[in-house]
C-alpha cells in the first residue's frame, strides 16, 4: 500500500517505520554475528584450559614419581 503522495505525515511514519525496520535487522545480523565470534573464543579458551590442566596434572605426576626414594 503506498501512501498518497500530497501526505507528508503518511510517508514520513512509513519511511520512519522503514527506517526502524532496517536498524533493528542491523542490530540482529550483529548480535548473532557476535554471538557466534564469542561462542567461538569460549571454546578456544574452555581447550587452553582443558589442555593446562593436563599438562600440570602430567608435571605433577612425573615430578611426583621423580622424588621417591629408591628402597
Amino acid at each position: 500500500m503506498l501512501p498518497p503522495p500530497f501526505c507528508p505525515f503518511g510517508a514520513a511514519r512509513v519511511l520512519a517505520l522503514k527506517a526502524t525496520v532496517a536498524l533493528l535487522l542491523t542490530l540482529l545480523i550483529k548480535a548473532r554475528i557476535r554471538i557466534t565470534a564469542f561462542s567461538a573464543l569460549g571454546t578456544a579458551l574452555l581447550l587452553l584450559q582443558t589442555l593446562a590442566f593436563l599438562a600440570i596434572s602430567a608435571g605433577l605426576v612425573v615430578v611426583a614419581g621423580r622424588r621417591r626414594p629408591a628402597a
